[in-house]
């Protein structure tokens, strides 16, 4: 089975997303199940704005098509009822909520990861078994393994690789942290995001040395493949990607196709459910 760790749907007419704003106008429209017709993967949604409203808005869009095997939603870990924040969400998501993600990239304080007053909320994730999802770049590879120093057993994934500079040569800044933060057994890594990073040539040849070090440094066992759509677009179809991701898995782990397609997911997230299968 085929899993899309990293899917995302919106509608900027039911909910506010305001990162839209400063993002390519093709972006700036609802992205809903209908237009990806064909596609049959299974797949993890994932939390597009700050907003719990949001979360359960992937809830009713998870119930009523097959294939979704879970949801990584928001919940505000600065609230001083967190506890009952995440608890009410674990409970109206039914068993679909699998991870929280904080939407680091867009906070101004580059150490706001690290800060101790957010202890309290990543033992709560570590404790209801949920995963941390990381979206995050090179400013904040310090301050993420700072936090996770703090919480062994946290299930962890690194969104899209932590984003690497590829379009300006950024491998020599993001290769040594990334491969620090692959030391710690339990944090994974998503193989996704990739292409958007290259600049607008989308040239594949580009993640060469960045792919390699993510197989080097994490293993084929800890790399969770992913689309990003509707991200991708801009860059490419999602059959584009798939294919793409298909051919660079074969070249640096051809025994593990599977596993980086599916397995890994299924694993992490501890997503599957075989009452939930995709049609």
């Amino acid at each position: 089975m085929i899993v899309d760790a990293h899917r995302h749907y919106w509608d900027p007419s039911r909910l506010d997303y305001a990162w839209l704003a400063d993002a390519p106008a093709a972006l700036r429209r609802a992205f809903l199940p209908g237009d990806l017709p064909a596609n049959a993967d299974a797949c993890i949604l994932v939390q597009a704005a700050p907003d719990e409203a949001e979360t359960r808005f992937l809830f009713e869009l998870a119930r009523e098509m097959p294939g979704v095997i879970g949801v990584v939603g928001w919940v505000d870990l600065e609230s001083p009822d967190v506890e009952a924040r995440l608890d009410r969400l674990i409970a109206d998501g039914g068993g679909l909520l699998r991870g929280v993600r904080p939407m680091v990239q867009d906070i101004p304080d580059t150490n706001w990861l690290a800060s101790s007053s957010l202890d309290a909320a990543f033992d709560l994730i570590t404790e209801r078994g949920l995963v941390f999802d990381a979206l995050v770049d090179a400013r904040h590879l310090r301050a993420l393994y700072e936090r996770l120093g703090k919480h062994p057993g946290l299930r962890t994934v690194i969104d899209h690789a932590a984003k690497p500079g590829i379009a300006a040569d950024g491998f020599a800044e993001w290769s040594g942290a990334i491969a620090r933060l692959a030391q710690m057994p339990d944090v994974y890594c998503k193989f996704s995001g990739l292409l958007t990073l290259t600049g607008p040539s989308a040239d594949p040849r580009a993640l060469e040395p960045y792919v390699a070090h993510l197989f080097e440094t994490f293993g084929a066992g800890r790399l969770v493949w992913g689309s990003d759509w509707p991200v991708l677009t801009t860059h490419a179809t999602y059959g584009a990607w798939k294919t793409c991701a298909s051919e660079l898995v074969h070249r640096h782990a051809p025994t593990a196709v599977d596993a980086v397609f599916g397995g890994n997911a299924l694993t992490l997230y501890s997503a599957y459910d075989a009452s939930r299968k995709p049609a």
